[in-house]
């Protein structure tokens, strides 16, 4: 694996297209009683999880053209949210790709940031929620193993600099056989495994 800071734009938008069809594909899979279930995400269900990638691919559209942010608290997926996911994730790709638009570097809530480290922090996010999705669901979905991969290694470097603080819990243990993607998981704050909340519905 090359290093973090040799990332291309072009690369970049391409691991950015590869994470979210992946996801797009986990999501169209989501059916029926799936969308109400909770997740890792202790005060999100599985559709306020899909909301959240939907409506952080508009944030980051937003960012990167210095453009309005999007109004907080609407319902953006409808009764289609796999395409309402698929269309601001390629609305994102679009706006990542225009020459110059990740070469920025500007100042945020977690330091000074260019819009390359950006796009790796959205992918980290895109995977991360990807495994809370399949830990809710129990779909078995295929991410991408260098992705996942990349963006353990990206965020082990970049949080001991960084404030977890409303953003993710403490890491978790995690044994050293683990899966990419479960080392990803804990090291952003999940239990693995995940202990999923007995239902109490009774009928």
């Amino acid at each position: 694996m090359g290093s973090l800071c040799q990332v291309t734009d072009a690369v970049i938008v391409d691991s950015l297209s590869r994470a979210s069809a992946a996801v797009g594909d986990l999501i169209e899979k989501i059916d029926g009683d799936q969308w109400t279930a909770p997740t890792p995400c202790t005060e999100w269900n599985v559709r306020d999880v899909v909301a959240h990638l939907h409506g952080m691919n508009l944030v980051f559209i937003a960012v990167l053209e210095a453009g309005p942010m999007p109004e907080r608290g609407l319902d953006r997926l409808g009764t289609e949210p796999a395409a309402a996911f698929r269309r601001s994730a390629a609305a994102l790709q679009t706006a990542a790709a225009r020459p110059g638009t990740l070469d920025w570097i500007r100042a945020s809530a977690v330091g000074d940031a260019s819009g390359v480290e950006r796009m790796r922090w959205r992918i980290a996010d895109l995977l991360t929620h990807a495994w809370d999705l399949m830990e809710a669901t129990g779909i078995q979905a295929e991410m991408p193993d260098d992705l996942v991969e990349q963006s353990f290694e990206f965020a082990r470097i970049q949080l001991p600099n960084q404030s977890r603080v409303g953003r993710f819990a403490d890491p978790q243990p995690i044994p050293d056989e683990a899966t990419l993607i479960d080392r990803l998981a804990a090291l952003t704050g999940r239990p693995v495994p995940w202990p999923k909340p007995i239902s109490t519905h009774t009928t």
